[in-house]
């Protein structure tokens, strides 16, 4: 879909300038934008039912405990 956007041309420059020093075009930086301004609101809310499982578990682990060395081993 093409969408046209009305933008002070002051503020596109600097948008554009921003985005090349990022390593993407005007275009792309504005569409991944959109993307996660549309995404947001669903990750936040599967972020929260993903908690709500995780305090709500039965699940027991004991002694474990996390163990940087062991989770970076490849």
């Amino acid at each position: 879909m093409n969408i046209t956007l009305s933008v002070d041309e002051q503020v596109a420059l600097r948008a554009r300038e921003a985005a090349r020093q990022m390593g993407k075009s005007l275009n792309q930086a504005v569409r991944d934008y959109l993307e996660q301004l549309a995404g947001g609101a669903r990750r936040g809310q599967q972020w929260a039912q993903f908690e709500e499982r995780c305090l709500n578990s039965q699940v027991q682990l004991g002694a474990w405990r996390f163990n940087r060395d062991e989770a970076n081993e490849r």
